[in-house]
């Protein structure tokens, strides 16, 4: 590049004005998008009827969604720290909420995704939660910039709205005054910032929006778009644990700190809470979409590759259960839209796909040399063609020795004790109906189990929720 050429583009970035185009030989740019703790309820998933979320619906148009695609785990720290290092936790031993990926054996020398971009030349970028706490800013700043996460999950009211006892985030309600004092706006006010400027080199930018994470506060204008008398609950069976082995109740309600779904219902708060989470998802969706506006908008808009991922699901009541850490579909099911210019539009892919399947993907997409070591494969050809054979089911662990194993049409579970689930998913989308112990599908339950690693990485860290559900059901 000439000195004039960088003179012209610094002034266009300093200036904010639109940037000039880019080289068409350059390589693709990476915007990576995480919404935290967003399950099914959007409208290409159909999770939840009155779910408004009409950006993820039109950059789902523009590109390809999964509609079955699920986490490694269903906690925060272990999700994504599987994608961004394409392991899973039976690997790394990373269960829970910590440690984190440095304090990992199994990763020693492993590049991270902002990292490998690096390398490859990329300007890296990221604000709001992408890792999880403090490795934001440890493995974007190392890479390149680090925005910060502009309060994260503030603000909050001095007293809380909804639940008085328990966690300090598990709160729901009206609060604050004006989307302007959310971190999630800030982060997209940085994201655009970005979007305006030029930049010499391909860039990866990554943003990642902390709602509809608890607490479950945003705006009443958000509540607005969900007026509660009309808030449609949730499907549930009150004995749909009845044929569900001991050891996965215990698992999944023992040292949690979510409220049970029985307060819910007897302190009349359901309704509420699911309005919360519908204003808080239509929040983070209106963040997403002035993003994709910024884009839009830019010199950038014909040379990027879109990603919108989050990290695991989240029980609204299904199968008596509030928050994650499951690995039923309310646990494991994920949004993920992958778009771009030279990709195909409109494409909706039924087949099993993992997180662990992005890290490869991206790698594959900026034509860029794949990693052996990485234990996803890339989605290319589900891009290519959205019902292509596709043998490579969706595994996913809540500690060692509990793993599910999710394809097109069925979900199995085993857990650490030998208990044991399976679900005709496509004729059960609510899992109601333990199969397991059916003599009729002993072959496919076999077979779905052979897919479940022969060993596991030992749990690393302690003290976290997860490691205590997990002690404490093991010693029940």
């Amino acid at each position: 590049m000439s000195v004039l050429q960088m003179l012209i583009l610094a002034v266009f970035a300093y200036s904010g004005m639109p940037a000039l185009p880019e080289p068409a030989e350059r390589p693709p740019n990476v915007l990576l998008i995480a919404i935290d703790d967003l399950n099914d309820w959007t409208g290409g998933l159909n999770g939840h009827p009155q779910a408004k979320t009409p950006n993820i619906d039109r950059l789902a148009r523009m590109g390809t969604l999964f509609v079955n695609a699920h986490c490694q785990s269903p906690v925060c720290q272990p999700s994504r720290a599987s994608l961004m290092t394409s392991r899973l936790p039976s690997t790394t031993g990373l269960y829970f909420l910590n440690p984190g990926i440095a304090k990992a054996p199994a990763l020693k020398g492993a590049l991270t995704i902002p990292e490998r971009f690096a390398k490859e030349g990329y300007r890296v970028m990221g604000a709001g939660k992408l890792f999880h706490g403090g490795e934001n800013r440890r493995y974007f700043a190392k890479a390149g910039e680090y925005g910060g996460n502009f309060g994260g999950f503030g603000p909050r009211p001095a007293k809380k709205i909804s639940y008085p006892q328990g966690h300090p985030l598990w709160d729901w309600g009206a609060f604050p005054d004006d989307d302007e004092k959310m971190p999630d706006r800030k982060i997209a006010d940085w994201a655009i910032r970005k979007l305006k400027q030029s930049h010499e080199k391909p860039f990866f930018l990554a943003v990642g929006f902390y709602r509809p994470h608890v607490p479950m506060l945003v705006p009443k204008q958000w509540f607005d778009l969900h007026p509660r008398s009309e808030i449609k609950l949730p499907r549930v069976r009150d004995d749909d644990l009845t044929d569900v082995p001991r050891y996965a109740r215990d698992l999944t309600t023992l040292g949690h700190v979510a409220p049970p779904h029985q307060w819910m219902v007897k302190h009349q708060e359901w309704r509420h809470a699911v309005q919360a989470y519908l204003a808080s998802t239509s929040f983070a969706d209106h963040c997403l979409g002035r993003v994709l506006d910024a884009l839009e908008a830019s010199s950038h808009k014909d040379n990027t590759i879109v990603v919108l991922f989050s990290d695991h699901g989240f029980h609204l009541g299904e199968k008596n259960h509030w928050a994650k850490r499951t690995l039923w579909e309310d646990g494991t099911r994920v949004p993920l839209v992958i778009a771009g210019p030279t990709l195909p539009a409109g494409q909706t892919s039924k087949r099993s796909v993992s997180l662990l399947d992005l890290y490869p993907t991206l790698l594959d997409l900026c034509d860029l040399d794949l990693d052996a070591a990485h234990e996803g494969t890339s989605l290319s050809p589900l891009l290519e063609d959205p019902a292509a054979s596709w043998d490579r089911p969706a595994l996913t662990f809540f500690g060692a020795g509990n793993a599910s194993v999710r394809t097109t049409d069925w979900r199995y579970i085993r857990y650490v004790d030998g208990a044991e689930e399976l679900y005709h998913t496509s004729q059960d989308p609510h899992e109601w109906k333990n199969l397991a112990g059916s003599s009729a599908h002993r072959e496919t339950k076999a077979r779905l189990a052979r897919s479940i690693p022969s060993s596991y990485h030992a749990v690393l860290g302690k003290g976290s929720t997860g490691h205590r559900a997990y002690e404490a059901a093991r010693k029940k």
